[in-house]
């Protein structure tokens, strides 16, 4: 156990491969957390033995921690891979969480697509295509739902997984790349149809099922296949106030379709091409990705990952408050190979606007880019006056980046 300060003892659950583990660790200890770490790994952390747990295995893993951390106040997932676990951990305790069922169907896009059609959420044409079908299977979904498609793996995160096609054999062709990422394992295929237009991200988190919204960052270079990697994320949204109202409100029912009811949630819209009815992509059970969060702050300075420790507490928490506008960008991976050296960090750390830059893979690493990889290389954050001037430092500061990869 790690005791971090006298506060409420929470359990933080840590898989081993996370951008997430050290934020969360500062936040626990800016709020004085007494904090007991869970992990199916060994993780860098320092300050004291961590628990070792097993991801694929809650019942076990639940009981374990039961027995060798005695009682906490409230369990938190630092990361997706932990989110079945943390709800397996919570029931046995009988603290707040969400159903294990609502969290698998946070975890598997076909289950999404299901429950939200259930509901009546607002979402694309879809198709499920069972694990290992022939070709022409895969192919005749693509047609039903039209062209152009997204084929997507179920269980893959971050558009790893994810590609654009525009007939039936690009669908097929597409459907056998994604298979090898996912090899050994074999799972059903999503096959929906591609929504164009403006696309945002809104996190939140819920208390009861009710959702107090965080952060809403549009996307202005959202991507359009046949890759669908990220890069540049601008806060606050820039859209107007009725559609952003309407995305929010897709957003909450869509949560609240899959089961969910506490915890942060993020997620993916778009609108349509002419600014028309949010449409769901996808909805996580847990805040923004990467170092995202990293840019933000709520008031009191506080972090995001102070605001999820403090909803799983059962405090109250705010939405985001008069900040300055802020921005991301996930610099993708460009090409494969190893990486060598990110040139021209000092460059862009001097781009006015410019409040941080990380990189957070080592040279020497062997890298894929998306849709094969799972990693981004880096992130740069920023700050302005206004959006705009957030984008320009952002989009700046990448373009004094040269990266060496062979």
């Amino acid at each position: 156990m790690t005791a971090v300060r006298d506060g409420p003892r929470v359990l933080l659950l840590v898989p081993a491969r996370t951008y997430r583990a050290a934020d969360f660790l500062a936040a626990a200890a800016r709020m004085g957390l007494d904090l007991v770490v869970g992990s199916d790994g060994a993780l860098p952390l320092g300050g004291g033995p961590v628990i070792s747990v097993r991801s694929g295995d809650p019942d076990a893993s639940a009981a374990l921690i039961a027995a060798r951390c005695g009682p906490v106040a409230a369990v938190v997932a630092a990361d997706t891979p932990m989110l079945p676990l943390a709800a397996a951990v919570a029931e046995r305790m009988g603290l707040p969480h969400n159903p294990p069922e609502a969290v698998l169907n946070a975890t598997d896009k076909a289950r999404q697509r299901r429950r939200w059609a259930a509901a009546g959420v607002a979402q694309p044409g879809f198709e499920i295509v069972p694990a290992a079908a022939p070709d022409g299977v895969i192919g005749g979904a693509a047609a039903a739902v039209g062209f152009p498609c997204v084929v997507k793996a179920v269980s893959l995160s971050a558009s790893q997984g994810v590609l654009r096609a525009g007939d039936p054999a690009g669908a097929v062709a597409a459907a056998r790349r994604i298979r090898q990422v996912l090899a050994p394992r074999d799972e059903p295929l999503l096959v929906e149809a591609y929504l164009p237009g403006p696309e945002l991200s809104i996190d939140g988190l819920l208390s009861r099922g009710e959702l107090t919204v965080t952060a809403v960052f549009d996307k202005p270079h959202a991507p359009d296949g046949p890759t669908f990697e990220e890069t540049l994320l601008v806060s606050p949204s820039r859209l107007a106030p009725r559609v952003l109202a309407a995305a929010i409100g897709t957003a909450g029912q869509a949560a609240r379709a899959l089961g969910l009811t506490t915890g942060p949630v993020h997620a993916e819209l778009r609108l349509g091409d002419r600014g028309g009815r949010p449409a769901m992509l996808e909805l996580a059970a847990r805040c923004i990705g990467g170092l995202c969060s990293r840019v933000l702050r709520f008031p009191g300075g506080r972090t995001m990952e102070e605001l999820v420790l403090a909803n799983a507490l059962g405090q109250a928490v705010p939405g985001p408050g008069p900040g300055r506008p802020c921005g991301v960008y996930m610099l993708p991976v460009p090409r494969p190979g190893v990486l060598r050296a990110v040139e021209g960090r000092a460059a862009a750390a001097a781009v006015p606007g410019v409040t941080g830059l990380t990189i957070t893979i080592p040279v020497g690493q062997r890298v894929l880019p998306l849709p094969d990889g799972d990693r981004y290389l880096g992130f740069i954050f920023a700050e302005g006056g206004d959006q705009r001037a957030v984008e320009t430092a952002l989009t700046a500061a990448r373009d004094r980046l040269r990266v060496l990869i062979d």
